[in-house]
C-alpha cells in the first residue's frame, strides 16, 4: 500500500490474520480490570459509546483518579474517564457526557439515578432491622436478671 496521500483503497485481503481476536483479560485478572470490563456507558450519544467500549475492549481504557471539573456547572463532579459533562448536567440539558453534542442518548442516566436511590431505602431497612434485634437482645438480657438487680440499674 502506498504512502501517497489520497491513496487509500487497497485492492488484495490482508496478509496477516490474526487466529484468535485479542482478550483484554487474558494477562490481566484484576479486580480493576473486571470493574472496567462490567463498566456500563450511559449518558453517551452512539459514537462516543462506540469509542469507550473500543477502549475498553482494548485495553486503552484509563480510569480516573481524582474527579474532573465539568465544563457546565465548574464543579468537580466528572467521575467518568473521558467525560466533560457530570452526569446531573448532561441529564438536565440532554446532552452527551463525553462530546457535549446534543445528539440521541442511547442508555438515559435516568436509569441509573432511579436505582441508586432504591438503594439508600435498602440500606435504611437493613439498618433498623440491625436496631431491632439489638433492642431484642437488650430485653432478653434485662429479663435474666432479679428484680434487686434491676433496682440497682434503676
Amino acid at each position: 500500500m502506498s504512502s501517497q496521500r489520497g491513496n487509500v483503497s487497497r485492492t488484495r485481503a490482508q496478509r496477516h490474520q490474526n487466529a484468535q481476536g485479542f482478550r483484554n483479560d487474558k494477562y490481566d485478572s484484576s479486580a480493576q480490570r473486571k470493574k472496567i470490563n462490567a463498566k456500563h456507558h450511559e449518558g453517551l450519544c452512539q459514537h462516543c459509546k462506540e469509542v469507550l467500549e473500543w477502549r475498553v475492549k482494548f485495553n486503552k481504557y484509563k480510569p480516573l483518579t481524582q474527579a474532573k471539573k465539568c465544563t457546565k456547572c465548574l464543579q468537580k463532579t466528572v467521575k467518568d474517564s473521558y467525560h466533560i459533562i457530570c452526569k446531573s448536567c448532561a441529564c438536565e440539558l440532554e446532552l452527551c457526557a463525553k462530546c457535549g453534542k446534543r445528539e440521541d442518548i442511547t442508555i438515559p442516566i435516568q436509569t441509573n439515578l432511579q436505582h441508586t436511590e432504591q438503594m439508600p431505602s435498602q440500606n435504611h431497612q437493613r439498618q433498623s432491622n440491625r436496631k431491632d434485634v439489638f433492642e431484642k437482645d437488650d430485653e432478653t438480657n434485662l429479663s435474666g436478671l432479679e428484680d434487686e438487680d434491676l433496682d440497682l440499674l434503676t
